[in-house]
C-alpha cells in the first residue's frame, strides 16, 4: 500500500466559523455534518486535498511549522477575495524584496501564504 496525505488539519477555536471561511475560501464543503469540535472539508469539485479543523486551545504560532501555500493566477484580486471573506493580513516582517507571496491569516489566526503562481 502506498501512503498519501489525507488531510490537512487545522486547529480552530470556533470550529463552525473556521468551517465557514474556508469553505468559501477553497470552495469545499463539509464530508458530512459537522460537530462543535471536528470537520472535515472536502473540494466540492471532488479533487484535491482535505482540509480538517478541529477544536483546539492552544496559541496561534507566529512562525507556524506548517502552513498552507495557495497558488493564485491573480494574486491581489485572491489576497482582496479573501481578506473579504474575514482573513486578515500579517505584518510579516521578513518578506524578501521579491518575494512572491502574500501572508494572510484565517479566521482563527492560522496563517497561511497566497503565491503568485504563472
Amino acid at each position: 500500500m502506498a501512503v498519501r496525505v489525507g488531510s490537512v488539519v487545522l486547529g480552530a477555536s470556533d470550529v463552525r466559523r473556521a468551517m465557514g471561511f474556508w469553505c468559501r475560501a477553497l470552495q469545499y464543503v463539509p464530508r458530512e455534518e459537522p460537530d462543535d469540535d471536528w470537520v472535515v472539508l472536502v473540494p466540492a469539485s471532488g479533487s484535491g486535498p482535505n482540509i480538517s479543523l478541529g477544536l483546539s486551545g492552544t496559541p496561534v504560532q507566529e512562525r507556524p511549522r506548517v502552513h498552507l501555500d495557495l497558488y493564485a493566477d491573480d494574486q491581489a484580486a485572491e489576497v482582496e477575495r479573501l481578506v473579504g471573506l474575514g482573513a486578515s493580513r500579517v505584518a510579516w516582517r521578513d518578506y524578501p524584496p521579491d518575494a512572491d507571496f502574500v501572508v494572510l491569516a484565517d479566521t482563527e489566526g492560522n496563517r497561511f501564504c497566497v503565491i503568485a503562481h504563472g
